[in-house]
């Protein structure tokens, strides 16, 4: 589980390594890349207390080829680690426990719990949507925004933006602090469903807790954008669509579509929705049209398919709501069914300029 903490490449050779912490009958196991640490504790049979570091990938390739089954690790002189198996020993060594860098201490912290179901929903339904650029790196992490009223989190990488709320999630105090993607992607894989998460945080760090797994990281430093400001609050024309219909007939034409931009036509007349794109580079050309639930004034607009898709596909709903007001503004898109008690997913999208 704590695996994919550890980086291909380390800068310090002890990250390599899992740190083992034996204290008689139960074994935390650490693994680091100084910006994010993972433990779980498991339970043991012995009655020695003490700790080393083990290589990772040795001791993960030897452990991945055996059945269930017992094994002893028996800590012999020279650094030498010895396992032993119903089919063999096995000998390798291992490094100090001093050198392991320690994990922060989390000071002046603020908590909160929320079930690990709604942490890894909001994570799913917001990490797409992060950017990669470095030299913005506020927008490469997802936004926690805990509040007295709710609890909002928020993707963005300034072309495309979602906004995941939970009403019934409240803190008694207001806080702000921008998650990575590592941590965030580590939190969904590993914590089991079913259960409360416990989330503790001050301004450089937070800590996530269940059961005896633990991820701690360091927070990005920086100031979120006004993500608000965004969001065009006026969008009269308002077309309403199966999602899958919507979603399938995106993937289709977009196959035609000029491979750097990605590039849609959206045309919507009276009751009737047409899509369209054209690679004049290739002579590729697709067009469908359907008709549709659609209210307001007739609009043409253009769109990255892509992220159009990626988008539809992240929702569970059988319709979503396409809001524009020009073909300049940013388009919102919002799940019509679907969604639990409290909860209220709003996405947008930038618009791409049409040729004539």
């Amino acid at each position: 589980m704590i695996s994919g903490v550890i980086n291909s490449s380390n800068t310090m050779p002890i990250l390599d390594n899992f740190l083992f912490e034996l204290d008689e009958g139960k074994l935390k196991v650490t693994g680091s890349d100084m910006e994010t640490t993972v433990s779980t504790v498991i339970p043991v049979d012995s009655d020695d207390t003490d700790s080393l570091c083990v290589p990772s990938r040795i001791l993960l390739d030897t452990l991945k080829t055996f059945p269930d089954q017992p094994l002893t690790f028996h800590k012999k002189e020279e650094n030498l680690l010895e396992i032993t198996s119903d089919q063999g020993r096995y000998q390798l060594s291992y490094l100090s426990a001093d050198d392991f860098p320690e994990a922060p201490e989390l000071e002046d912290i603020e908590s909160m719990t929320m079930p690990v179901d709604v942490l890894v929903e909001a994570i799913n339904k917001t990490l797409f949507a992060t950017g990669n650029d470095e030299h913005r790196p506020v927008m490469t992490g997802v936004f926690f925004e805990l509040s007295t009223d709710e609890c909002r989190f928020v993707a963005t990488d300034a072309h495309r933006l979602v906004k995941y709320m939970r009403s019934e999630l409240k803190t008694q105090k207001n806080a702000q602090f921008i998650m990575p993607k590592k941590p965030l992607n580590l939190i969904k894989n590993i914590f089991p469903l079913g259960e409360d998460v416990m989330i503790d945080y001050n301004e450089t760090n937070t800590r996530f807790t269940t059961g005896d797994l633990t991820v701690l990281c360091r927070l990005i430093d920086g100031k979120y954008p006004a993500y608000n400001a965004v969001i065009p609050k006026d969008n009269p024309n308002v077309l309403t669509i199966n999602r899958v219909q919507f979603l399938n007939s995106l993937k289709r034409v977009s196959i035609f579509a000029n491979k750097s931009t990605h590039l849609v036509r959206l045309k919507l007349t009276g009751s009737e929705l047409s899509i369209s794109t054209e690679d004049v580079d290739f002579s590729n050309k697709a067009e469908e049209t359907f008709a549709c639930d659609y209210n307001g004034n007739d609009i043409q607009i253009g769109f990255n398919a892509k992220f159009l898709s990626e988008m539809l596909q992240n929702l569970q709903s059988n319709d979503v709501t396409l809001s524009m007001s020009e073909p300049n503004r940013a388009g919102i898109i919002e799940p019509i069914d679907g969604l639990e008690d409290g909860e209220k997913i709003l996405m947008l999208v930038m618009p791409l300029m049409l040729s004539a």
